[in-house]
């Protein structure tokens, strides 16, 4: 039976937030792993690393490796990246191919992941190459990014982003072409790091660069029943103000849109460019991000355009600071579990009952 500790309040008023121990027991993770990341959708990639007919690339999600094609016919495919004879890799990297050879025994599968072919078996009583094609996967496109889900029951995409799909439309997301990818490693839980990103409550405090540019006051938040938006004008500049600004020529109707899918993926959408935030669990205690900053084909060769990309680094160098000390502090014997501001910890309070949800489903525990 779980321990009653891990039910948050419906009452944002009355709530009190996930405990220590959710950030610190391996056996939660452990169950986070099986019960979360092998049954929800997950981004994987963009749609750009599989273009043409043959393009391919491979990854890794919930532990689990995979491999993505692009298929003759056009459509995309998603297979577990393990070969059905003696789980060896069927393919590496990325790249392009017209078929798939495992680098173990030399098995070879089309770009469907049919099997065309296995060495030394021709005329192996009772063995049919049929009934060994690679294993697939719930693989979607959306805009032009690439999702999957490893459950045997999941629901369609379009149920699970719901409202998002409109919200986001207002950026020219699909025209926009990849400008930098940067990955960082750091020291604490995956949910440390989603806690921070769900709320604009530590602005001021931890990033006066992104304070400057951002209307703190009109700051707002949008729980949805998969995700969460954030939502915040450009600041005006005001006369006589000199202050170094990003984006100084801001004016009404500028805004910046911050859209947290559950469990652990991001769309930063500023007037300039689409940033994509992929947070991926490595253990209890150590998380990797991997952003991506996209802009329009026009501007992509354009040096002040890197200046959106060092703007966001910075922000993020700061975010790491405060969550491993946060996960440090996590440890110490004088905290179990805190509460949540109704007015700037909304989203937290969202993530943590979308948490809990699916957690104490599995257990017959209601939440």
């Amino acid at each position: 039976m779980l321990q009653r500790s891990f039910e948050i309040d419906h009452d944002l008023s009355r709530a009190w937030t996930l405990p220590a121990r959710a950030y610190l027991d391996p056996a939660v993770f452990d169950d986070e792993m099986s019960q979360i990341f092998l049954r929800t959708w997950q981004l994987v990639g963009h749609n750009d690393r599989v273009a043409n007919a043959g393009d391919f690339f491979t990854t890794e999600l919930a532990r689990e490796p995979l491999l993505f094609v692009r298929a003759p016919s056009g459509e995309l495919n998603g297979f577990y990246n393990v070969c059905r004879h003696r789980a060896g890799p069927p393919a590496t990297g990325c790249g392009s191919r017209k078929l798939f050879r495992c680098g173990y025994h030399g098995w070879t599968y089309d770009l469907n992941g049919r099997l065309i072919s296995a060495p030394e078996f021709e005329g192996q009583p009772g063995f049919n190459a049929a009934d060994f094609a690679l294993a697939p996967i719930r693989t979607e496109e959306w805009f032009n990014l690439i999702l999957a889900n490893l459950g045997d029951s999941a629901s369609p995409l379009a149920c699970h982003l719901s409202e998002l799909t409109t919200q986001v439309r207002k950026f020219p997301f699909e025209k926009m072409k990849l400008l930098e990818r940067r990955k960082y490693d750091m020291h604490c839980n995956w949910k440390t790091y989603i806690d921070n990103y769900l709320e604009g409550y530590h602005l001021p405090s931890l990033h006066p660069g992104l304070n400057r540019e951002l209307d703190y006051a009109s700051y707002l938040v949008e729980p949805h029943s998969n995700y969460v938006r954030q939502f915040s004008p450009m600041r005006g500049v005001q006369p006589g103000d000199q202050t170094a600004r990003l984006y100084s020529s801001a004016t009404d109707g500028l805004t910046t849109d911050y859209f947290w899918i559950f469990p652990n993926w991001m769309l930063n959408c500023y007037p300039d460019n689409v940033q994509i935030n992929l947070i991926y669990p490595l253990a209890p205690e150590r998380t990797q991000a991997v952003f991506e900053w996209y802009v329009l084909p026009e501007v992509l060769a354009n040096p002040e355009t890197m200046r959106s990309v060092e703007f966001s680094h910075q922000t993020q160098i700061e975010d790491i600071a405060i969550c491993e000390t946060v996960q440090k502090n996590l440890h110490s014997r004088s905290y179990q579990r805190g509460r949540y501001s109704i007015k700037q910890e909304v989203g937290v309070h969202a993530f943590h009952r979308m948490y809990a949800e699916i957690i104490n489903s599995e257990r017959g525990v209601s939440s």
